[in-house]
């Protein structure tokens, strides 16, 4: 019966696909518009949706990090419909051409920008991922299939609904944004089957659900694993400034996958630097992890071993270690990271440069916080994700990013010989 439930989904998304991508940018426009003074107008229906959802999600037992993620409020909501209207502002990347060259022949070569086709979103505890996905797939002219986790599913049908009200209202198909109605695993490995009509898969989630989805799936896969991000404070670093880096990166919203989850401090600087850390973090109630060399100036830490390190804590933890020199900084990046974003705070450019070119990825940050590793803090308007794996995007996925491009070969009646 799964197998049923998901071809027809599909089979339908498909088709939707078709409409939307018929659509020009204005059309697309005035769709998005719709979006979000539907989901405005709902907001009393989906905050209902969500609060049983919360309730029933904290009293067994969830993690503070998977319910801040979870809760929904006026001003979550409104913020969900502005991204929308800000994707409204965004260029439209479907049509956009460039030429390649003219061969000795006279063929002219181009490539031009087309939608994916069928994208399907898996995603668990974040309803928001509904109004940001549905946004951005349409806008790319796209279809989306969304699969959200059961701790979610009443609040993102809530918001699907309204979305769907848009479509309806300019007759378009629903099936241009579909919820997967039952969050059982069954219906997703066979959705995860569907390759004659889903083009691209794009779990955001856990690590365990995006190694699921990845080891299980016929279509291909943009990973989001987790993320490690660390601040570097280099010996030429203004301290005061990588305070208030690590103090944002970390405590502003620590269950985010840009929070900050590891400090690397220059041993040159760290007598000075340290105590500063020790005072701001205790004051907000941070648990800190620390090399042996480090534990000394903070009360109550707990050592970590070498191997230890490399954890995404998604709470007020963090691991802290002195290291020798920029160097050693880069290595234990390279072997603890996660390619989501790294940050380095530093006076020295040379040193700023050396960290921007060697280190491997996504994002990579000279003296400003981590949390700017978002899709529209980086002006991408809502993001589908980060993608820590580099086929075919790395980093926020926006709009170009839900795009491939096609080879136009245009001639005047030319035959090969």
């Amino acid at each position: 019966m799964s197998t049923d439930v998901a071809a027809s989904l599909a089979a339908k998304a498909a088709v939707a696909a078709k409409a939307v991508a018929a659509l020009n940018t204005e059309q697309k426009n005035q769709v998005l518009q719709s979006f979000a003074k539907h989901i405005r107008q709902a907001t009393p229906a989906i905050l209902a949706e969500n609060a049983s959802e919360v309730a029933q999600a904290a009293a067994s037992g969830t993690a503070e990090a998977m319910l801040d993620r979870l809760t929904l409020t006026a001003e979550r909501i409104d913020a969900m419909a502005s991204a929308i209207e800000q994707i409204v502002s965004l260029p439209d990347p479907v049509g956009q051409s460039r030429f390649i060259e003219q061969r000795p022949n006279g063929i002219n070569i181009a490539k031009t920008r087309i939608p994916l086709g069928v994208i399907c979103m898996i995603y668990e505890a974040r309803p928001n991922v509904t109004a940001d996905a549905g946004a951005l797939c349409f806008k790319s002219g796209n279809a989306v299939i969304l699969r959200c986790g059961r701790e979610a599913i009443n609040t993102s049908l809530a918001i699907a609904k309204a979305m769907h009200l848009a479509l309806i209202e300019h007759k378009l198909p629903p099936e241009v944004i579909s919820i997967v109605p039952d969050p059982d695993r069954n219906l997703l490995l066979s959705l995860l089957k569907q390759d004659d009509y889903i083009d691209l898969v794009i779990p955001r989630g856990g690590e365990g659900l995006i190694r699921f989805v990845t080891e299980h799936s016929r279509i291909p896969v943009i990973q989001h694993y987790k993320g490690v991000c660390h601040l570097y404070v280099d010996k030429a670093a203004d301290l005061p400034m990588a305070l208030q880096l690590l103090l944002n990166g970390k405590v502003q919203r620590p269950g985010v996958c840009n929070a900050l989850e590891g400090l690397l401090v220059h041993q040159q600087v760290a007598a000075d630097f340290l105590p500063m850390v020790a005072k701001a973090l205790a004051e907000h109630q941070v648990k800190v992890h620390a090399c042996k060399q480090s534990l000394q100036y903070f009360s109550g830490g707990s050592v970590l071993a070498e191997e230890e390190f490399g954890q995404e804590y998604l709470a007020l933890e963090i691991a802290i270690k002195q290291v020798a020199d920029l160097d050693a900084a880069m290595t234990h990046i390279d072997r603890f990271g996660s390619q989501h974003t790294e940050v380095i705070c530093t006076e020295d450019n040379a040193a700023a440069q050396r960290f921007i070119r060697s280190i491997d990825s996504a994002v990579v940050m000279h003296n400003t916080s981590s949390r700017f590793s978002d899709g529209g803090e980086l002006g991408l308007g809502a993001e589908i994700g980060i993608s820590t794996s580099k086929l075919h995007a790395y980093g926020p996925m926006g709009l170009e990013a839900l795009t491939t491009e096609k080879y136009v070969v245009t001639g005047q009646g030319q035959v090969r010989s």
